[in-house]
């Protein structure tokens, strides 16, 4: 079966054959957005009788997709990637293709377009429903395909989150031509663009915001190439004048921010409530230093638009740009969340054999793929909850890091308690209440029972029944405090609140004895079990205060009934749940972190080597990023890369992060690296990769030829430095920013 496998093609044999073919037809009613990646379904024979055919496939994107012949070209391609026999004398027998099936979904119109080749023979293509019923393909479901591929394999070029076996990634646009043509579609089934949905923070798909507006803006803007979408969306926005939004984008990346600004003053007459107008707008003020202006634009957005989250998260950055974090924390909390939903993925089908051919000339600078034995973790550092956040819910801690980052987790403490209705003043309003309401039935009790019956029929109350009744209006007066007729109207408001019959959720972030033994275990409890907050460090202290749900440090503490009759409910808000959990993410990232530096900083004293796992560093500079701590978590990849662990996160990373600095030749050899962990994982793609990204931003700088010259100096081999090159050479071929000199 050896022979039967490409020489340098990713692919996964099938226990029976075409049951790769079935599964993709029973799941496109599961597609929701853009779709799986393409699938390549071939059938090898050697010709002899009694010998079983083989079934494999694989995934692949960026194959043009503008018609049956260039799938076909791509499956008569596969024919050269056989095995060929080790020798003339060999008895083995030859495999050949003999027929393929290539698959491309449509995201427009929610079909799968398949093209059948026979070697030799001819070539059918036909249109596959969500039925699994075939239906012939026309022009413009040929158009719709095409761009459909080519969304998928811009968007999908470098998700990280994004990982399926067999998949290979071909550049979808190789030429001057080919990016013509991707214009051209884009421009014709612009209107249409909603149909292939959006991103997950987006609620609604609109025409300004979805999958393929974020693919052009992609696609030129990592390139900085803003010109050429400047000039499609200028013929758009005479047909939409929403797009001025998208127009305005393009002339600000193109730093012609007066045409921008004459565009935006044009387009907020005509579409006064488009929130990505106004976030254009303010995203400019606030590169200004106009801040509060920008925050008049931000929260007009947010009227416009009050079911997206972006439009919160764009008015809590903003808080928190201008250090108003009280109304940063009371947003955040108002941000709609939304159920995250993945990218679309094949399903699972069992495998007689996966084949995964090695890549010799590039992977020699690589590590063994072999996971070493003592590549192993601490289980608290494998159970932090933060890297499996997703959509909204990454995006909202993003926002809470941020706010971590900025004030402490002290103060932020404090703000939250200032803000929400902590579970301490929950309790002991309900317990305010229970006391108002057995008092107040007590009262009605004794009424009933202090009646006397006249003779005549007459009902009157004892003589003594009035002191009674005076005495208990007076003890629930007590109770409810002595504030005046407000005071009594916020008290019965507040009971009414906390009857039984209302579900009030009670906001607990921990079980009491969790508490207790937090407490316990840190040594800070009072002998009447209240905290009392110290003045530890996040970063200094390996001990981060549990968020408790009781606000810890109030001056009131001392006068219990003073605290009772000040707090009310109508000066809080309830803390909604999904946020009281990214609290306790928070603590659960912080306390690792503040035990990491506390171990570093005191191995350091002792002048003793700090040793950890290449698993364990890279956990580690990801948790240093979610916290914003930029030089320890490059400290925390600089060690993992020292290691034998068989990873491309922690170089992408690093990647970043020199590119970012500006380091040249720190860049290029992380760039070596990452590069050569893609193409070992079939990624042949060039652009819109993260290299081809940092090469083109040094290269605004620097100029190409510098970037050249660095890995010319390297002595790289052949095949590396081919790969390296291809980067410059698509710059050169677009004429990217920098490639003249």
């Amino acid at each position: 079966m050896t022979d039967a496998a490409f020489k340098d093609i990713p692919e996964l044999f099938e226990v029976d054959i075409g049951e790769a073919l079935t599964a993709r037809t029973e799941s496109l009613a599961t597609f929701r957005e853009l779709g799986p990646p393409d699938l390549c379904h071939v059938v090898k024979s050697t010709g002899r009788t009694g010998q079983r055919d083989l079934g494999s496939f694989h995934y692949i994107s960026g194959v043009d997709a503008s018609s049956s012949a260039s799938l076909a070209a791509y499956i008569n391609s596969l024919t050269y990637s056989l095995e060929d026999n080790l020798a003339w004398f060999s008895k083995g027998p030859t495999w050949k293709v003999r027929n393929g099936c290539y698959c491309c979904f449509n995201a427009f119109s929610r079909v799968d377009v398949r093209v059948d080749v026979k070697i030799p023979g001819g070539v059918s293509a036909y249109v596959v429903d969500l039925r699994g019923e075939r239906h012939e393909a026309t022009s413009e479901i040929w158009q719709e395909t095409y761009m459909s591929a080519l969304l998928r394999a811009i968007l999908y070029s470098d998700d990280p989150s994004y990982w399926i076996d067999a998949y290979r990634k071909l550049d979808p646009i190789t030429s001057s031509e080919g990016e013509v043509r991707f214009l051209q579609a884009a421009e014709a089934l612009f209107m249409k663009g909603w149909q292939v949905g959006s991103d997950p923070e987006i609620q609604v798909a609109t025409v300004v915001s979805n999958h393929l507006t974020a693919g052009i803006l992609k696609y030129f803007g990592g390139s900085g190439r803003w010109q050429q979408a400047a000039n499609l969306f200028e013929k758009l926005s005479a047909r939409e004048p929403e797009v001025a939004s998208l127009l305005a984008r393009s002339y600000l990346g193109m730093n012609e921010e007066v045409k921008a600004v004459q565009i935006m003053s044009n387009a907020i007459k005509h579409t006064p409530r488009s929130y990505t107008l106004l976030h254009v707008q303010s995203d400019f003020l606030r590169s200004k230093g106009k801040a509060d202006w920008a925050l008049k634009l931000v929260k007009e957005a947010v009227n416009c638009a009050p079911s997206e989250f972006v439009t919160w998260e764009k008015l809590t950055e903003l808080y928190i740009e201008m250090k108003d974090y009280e109304s940063a924390l009371l947003t955040l909390n108002s941000c709609p969340m939304f159920t995250y939903n993945g990218r679309d993925a094949h399903r699972s089908i069992p495998t007689s054999r996966v084949h995964l051919p090695f890549k010799r000339q590039i992977s020699d600078i690589l590590p063994e793929r072999q996971k070493p034995e003592d590549d192993e973790a601490d289980p608290a550092l494998l159970r932090l909850p933060g890297p499996r956040l997703q959509g909204t819910w990454a995006r909202a801690y993003a926002l809470l890091t941020r706010l971590v980052s900025e004030i402490g987790w002290d103060e932020l403490l404090k703000t939250r308690s200032a803000v929400f209705v902590m579970e301490e003043e929950y309790r002991m309003q309900k317990a305010q209440a229970d006391i108002r309401n057995v008092a107040v039935k007590q009262q009605l009790r004794r009424e009933a029972d202090s009646g006397v019956i006249h003779e005549d029929g007459t009902v009157s109350r004892r003589s003594e029944s009035a002191t009674l009744t005076a005495d208990d209006d007076a003890s629930i007066k007590g109770v409810r405090g002595s504030g005046g007729s407000k005071a009594s109207e916020l008290d019965g408001k507040a009971e009414e609140a906390l009857s039984p019959s209302d579900s009030i959720p009670i906001i607990r972030v921990s079980t009491e004895s969790d508490i207790e033994r937090e407490l316990a275990e840190s040594g800070r409890a009072t002998p009447n079990g209240k905290d009392i907050d110290g003045p530890a460090s996040v970063i200094t202290s390996p001990i981060v205060e549990r968020p408790l749900t009781a606000a810890a440090n109030e001056e009131a503490e001392s006068s219990s009934a003073a605290l009772q009759e000040a707090f009310s409910f109508t000066n809080k808000r309830l803390c909604e749940r999904w946020l009281d959990n990214l609290f306790m993410v928070l603590y659960e990232d912080l306390r690792v972190w503040t035990i990491f530096r506390a171990e570093v900083a005191h191995f350091k004293t002792q002048h003793v080597a700090y040793r950890k796992t290449g698993l364990e560093w890279e956990i580690l500079g990801d948790l240093g990023v979610r916290l914003h701590h930029k030089e320890e978590a490059k400290e925390a990849y600089q060690r993992c890369i020292e290691t034998s662990r068989y990873s491309q996160k922690p170089w992408t990373k690093l990647l970043e992060m020199y590119a970012e600095e500006g380091d040249i030749t720190r860049t290029v050899q992380a760039a070596i690296r990452a590069a050569a962990y893609q193409h070992a994982d079939f990624t042949e793609m060039t652009y819109p990769t993260l290299i081809a990204r940092c090469f083109f931003k040094l290269g605004e700088i620097h100029g190409h030829a510098k970037i050249s010259f660095t890995l010319l100096s390297m002595g790289l081999s052949e095949p590396i430095l081919k790969i390296m090159d291809s980067y410059l050479q698509y710059g050169k071929t677009f004429k990217v920013e920098g490639y003249d000199f």
